[in-house]
């Protein structure tokens, strides 16, 4: 037992014996770690995909679920994907956004629907002080459907004088689109798989411009004209193009005092009475 004992003992501190057992450790360990890295990544995962096509606004439900196992070599390369179908029932499909038959759910495809309603509400944004209104467009007056939601534009006024000469010229300028909307009042760009045509396009203006552009369009036409992206990259202030075009405007419609301005107006004058009335009394 201790001859045994001492040739382990000399075996091991054989120094070409050691480099030996520690190459075939390390050639071990890579072959098992290379293993076990190949059967990660090709281990299949199964990912969840639309099994038709989901429109904006559709609320996902299971049905709307389907499953394939997909490579994680794969995955890797789309970090946006997702991966389990609890992200998905009750989520609804974003604003906008269409996901089409078959395709994997990405996490910008689907919004909360809380937020989605926020989103789709073209009023929601407005400014203070401003008001919506509309203006009826066709395919032709869209230069084909080639006017978006943000674009800033202008709005060019065609009419007759009295006369019966044309007037033709810039009205409104650099005015904001909030929407394109279709003859049910759906967004024109909220879905591309139904194609919707244009008509009418939505605005948010100052409300000291609102009568003006509604009056503009009783008497005449509103012709919308497309800009350059640098139009839209760097907007001007939404103001009267044309005084000329304001004064004639003005001239064919009469003014509608506002009741509310009308009765602040006389209680201040009343208080100023009163005010005038005590300090005579004062004086006295």
């Amino acid at each position: 037992m201790g001859n045994i004992m001492v040739k382990i003992k000399r075996f091991f501190q054989n120094k070409n014996t050691v480099t030996i057992i520690c190459v075939l450790a390390g050639i071990l360990v890579l072959y098992v770690g290379y293993n076990w890295r190949v059967n990660s990544a090709t281990a299949p995962v199964s990912i969840p995909y639309a099994r038709n096509v989901l429109e904006s606004q559709h609320v996902i439900t299971s049905e709307d679920i389907g499953f394939v196992e997909v490579a994680n070599t794969v995955l890797e390369k789309m970090p946006n994907i997702i991966r389990s179908s609890r992200q998905l029932v009750g989520q609804e499909v974003a604003y906008g956004n269409t996901i089409q038959a078959n395709s994997f759910f990405f996490t910008t495809d689907i919004a909360d629907p809380v937020t989605n309603q926020e989103n789709s509400s073209k009023l929601l944004g407005m400014e203070d002080g401003y008001s919506p209104i509309t203006i009826e467009v066709d395919l032709h007056s869209t230069y084909g459907n080639a006017m978006y939601p943000g674009n800033y534009i202008d709005l060019w006024f065609r009419g007759e004088d009295e006369a019966g000469r044309l007037i033709y010229g810039k009205f409104i300028q650099s005015i904001k689109i909030l929407d394109v909307d279709d003859d049910e009042g759906n967004s024109v760009f909220e879905s591309t798989a139904t194609s919707r045509t244009p008509s009418q396009l939505v605005f948010a203006v100052p409300d000291d411009l609102r009568a003006l552009i509604n009056n503009a369009q009783e008497i005449g036409e509103l012709v919308p004209v497309p800009r350059n992206k640098s139009y839209t990259a760097n907007p001007g202030e939404t103001i009267v193009a044309s005084t000329y075009l304001q004064n004639y405007i003005l001239s064919q419609t009469a003014i509608i005092t506002d009741d509310n301005n009308n009765s602040n107006n006389n209680n201040n004058n009343n208080s100023s009475t009163n005010n005038n009335t005590t300090t005579g009394n004062e004086g006295e």
